[in-house]
């Protein structure tokens, strides 16, 4: 089912959870897109991000999602535990990332034990489970964490490559070079 546009709307959004933390912020991302969103650090970027799942509270403005909009969100810092003796096959199958082929930069990770994936290695498989899952938003808060510079080269590909697997993408990320070569567009969000 392809949802129609835009998939998001903010609108005046001031968003945090016992008090503001962000906004006001407006921003529309419609399908196809890929959307860069940066800012200062402390300025709220994973708090909007927050408001957008429902887990931060939209305090003043509006956000309107799609109707039956999916959501995929890989965050900057996903949980490993110490020992995790499943692989990156495993996850794929438990995201429910279907039969879509791996892409090159990928294959060497599916078939290791994911607590032995270095930390640029485990991010990079986590953006791939978050682009090929079910979805029609992905947002990426902090992608290119823990990357060397051969890792985030694989996230461009992957980037330019996912947009048949998805409706939208929203990166969050402080490295402008990257968000220039991977969005259409970017929004800044002030401190």
């Amino acid at each position: 089912m392809t949802i129609p546009s835009p998939l998001l709307e903010l609108d005046g959004v001031v968003a945090g959870y016992a008090a503001p933390v962000v906004g006001p912020v407006s921003l529309t991302l419609h399908h196809g897109e890929v959307v860069g969103l940066t800012g200062p650090n402390g300025s709220g970027k994973t708090t909007l991000v927050n408001a957008v799942i429902g887990t931060a509270r939209v305090l003043e403005g509006r956000l309107q999602k799609a109707p039956g909009l999916r959501v995929n969100v890989q965050r900057q810092h996903p949980v490993r535990l110490p020992e995790m003796p499943f692989t990156g096959t495993d996850l794929l199958r438990l995201v429910d990332a279907g039969e879509r082929p791996v892409p090159d930069s990928i294959r060497p990770f599916v078939e290791r034990r994911i607590d032995r994936l270095s930390g640029g290695q485990y991010q990079l498989l986590q953006v791939w489970a978050c682009l090929s899952a079910p979805a029609d938003l992905v947002i990426l808060d902090e992608p290119t964490t823990n990357m060397d510079p051969a890792s985030k080269r694989s996230l461009e590909d992957l980037l330019r490559a996912s947009h048949e697997l998805v409706g939208s993408i929203l990166v969050i990320s402080h490295d402008h070079a990257f968000l220039e070569r991977v969005t259409s567009r970017t929004a800044r969000i002030a401190a």
